[in-house]
């Protein structure tokens, strides 16, 4: 992969997260961002199905649990 396609997919999954900020959003939403963007991030690389579910949970996990660690205030 490209370094282009990586800086790509970092700059979105930020962009993704900031759109968050004004609607006061919950677990649930942010383990639905966090999701996508895993399955995005796996996706631009190349991956195969089972690395896109591993890469899904991993962000749907961390989107869940980013606001307890208070990473995403």
């Amino acid at each position: 992969m490209s370094k282009f396609l990586a800086i790509a997919a970092v700059i979105s999954a930020t962009a993704v997260a900031g759109c968050t900020q004004n609607i006061n959003p919950t677990d649930a939403d942010r383990a639905i961002i966090g999701a996508a963007t895993g399955y995005t991030v796996q996706t631009v690389r190349g991956r195969g199905g089972s690395d896109r579910l591993r890469g899904a949970a991993i962000g749907g996990a961390a989107g869940a649990l980013c606001d307890d660690f208070r990473l995403c205030q």
